[in-house]
């Protein structure tokens, strides 16, 4: 069963990818959670100490659901893992549909609020220096810049593939289309 905080941080997500940052409130979240107000502020103090938590769950969530490995399947090769990292994150499922929400609204409200803005920042670096580590993989040769570089790239192309995914002006697959040939492009020009 989960934690108390975990079943909030579980809520929140829900809540913010339905009715964003701004239609966020304490009272709604308790219900979702089934949980009294007073053990949220318990737990996360204020308002944006439940922003500041549901980000990093959700960043510690989509790790969980893109890193996922069957222990009985072969060990993918570094270029099957980082499409599978990518691309898992452009996944017609219900918690992917919700992370990703989640995490654009928190994008979004980041502009107007600088504790958020620093958290995000430091999540988005985490993923990147990730995905640059992935590509580092695929081509151990390539310099450091070149990596974080075209990992940036990578990682913000994503960001806005989910977004018109979500809005409904791009269908999945051809996110993922689009998504695979910037993760052919990089491969090849870190090879280069």
């Amino acid at each position: 069963m989960a934690s108390r905080s975990t079943q909030i941080l579980e809520a929140a997500a829900r809540v913010i990818a339905r009715r964003g940052v701004r239609g966020l409130r304490v009272e709604e979240l308790a219900e979702e959670a089934g949980v009294s107000t007073a053990l949220i502020y318990y737990h996360f103090k204020d308002r944006t100490g439940i922003l500041r938590k549901t980000l990093e769950f959700i960043s510690d969530r989509a790790e969980s659901y893109t890193a996922q490995v069957d222990p009985d399947a072969e060990p993918l090769s570094p270029r099957e893992e980082l499409d599978q990292r990518l691309l898992l994150e452009l996944q017609d499922t219900t918690e992917v549909r919700e992370n990703s929400s989640a995490w654009g609204e928190l994008r979004a409200s980041a502009v107007f609020d600088e504790v958020l803005r620093e958290d995000l920042a430091r999540a988005t670096l985490v993923w990147v220096q990730d995905v640059a580590a992935l590509l580092g993989g695929v081509q151990p040769m390539a310099p450091a810049a070149a990596l974080a570089a075209a990992a940036e790239r990578l990682t913000a192309l994503l960001e806005g593939l989910s977004m018109r995914w979500l809005s409904g002006t791009l269908r999945i697959a051809h996110a993922r289309t689009l998504m695979s040939d910037a993760i052919d492009a990089e491969v090849e020009r870190l090879g280069s």
